[in-house]
């Protein structure tokens, strides 16, 4: 047990994904969201007990409901593919075929080693083939992706593949930009740091398109 403990620790100081795609299991939504709530409240209630907290007290009676829906409606609500966001896209009749860049896109996420904040912005910038997006799609792409227990790295790749797909072209670039609090707030302690990642196809391969980027954000 202490073996497993000691490996456990390891993997939470690291940045390890088995894959791009967020790790469920085949029967992840077969319970309503509703008994989810009640199962995680009940399970909550009995950490918070363990803890030696009153839950007596008025301020801490409804804390274990009040985590539970925040989980399943909030927090967490990005692993449910019926959250995922419509994308719409649109013919570029404008014929605008320069690069467009939208920035400092806020996010909030979870790291799945803690479940500890992640909080950050992401960059995006894509040069169309025909297609465009409405600006807000961007951020809901990254709000629905943020919202699970993430890695980084995993959800920079997923914003990209999103993005990819509805626009159909590889002109993609995403950074993210990132606080992780279970840096910043125990380990280390370290209150400086911060972890930025990308990924990037088609013509952002292009040192030239690529640095356009970079001086625009």
């Amino acid at each position: 047990m202490k073996q497993q403990h000691k490996i456990a620790d390891s993997i939470g100081d690291n940045h390890i994904s088995t894959s791009a795609e967020t790790p469920l299991r085949a029967d992840a939504f077969v319970m309503p969201d509703d008994q989810k709530i009640e199962a995680i409240a009940e399970h909550y209630k009995k950490i918070m007990e363990i803890l030696g907290l009153d839950l007596t007290d008025d301020s801490l009676r409804g804390t274990p409901y009040r985590v539970g829906k925040m989980y399943v409606k909030e927090l967490f609500s990005g692993l449910n593919p019926k959250n995922k966001p419509e994308i719409s896209v649109f013919d570029n009749k404008y014929q605008y075929n320069k690069m467009l860049v939208e920035s400092q896109i806020t996010f909030n996420s979870s790291c799945e080693h803690h479940f500890l904040p992640i909080i950050g912005v992401v960059h995006i910038g894509y040069i169309s083939s025909g297609k465009v997006i409405g600006l807000s799609k961007m951020n809901r792409i990254v709000a629905y992706y943020g919202r699970r227990p993430q890695v980084q790295e995993r959800m920079t790749i997923q914003i990209f593949n999103e993005l990819k797909t509805a626009l159909q072209t590889n002109d993609v670039i995403v950074v993210v930009e990132a606080e992780h609090l279970c840096v910043s707030t125990r380990g280390v302690n370290d209150k400086t740091t911060k972890t930025t990642t990308l990924e990037y196809g088609g013509k952002f391969e292009e040192d030239q398109v690529r640095n356009d980027f970079f001086k625009m954000i």
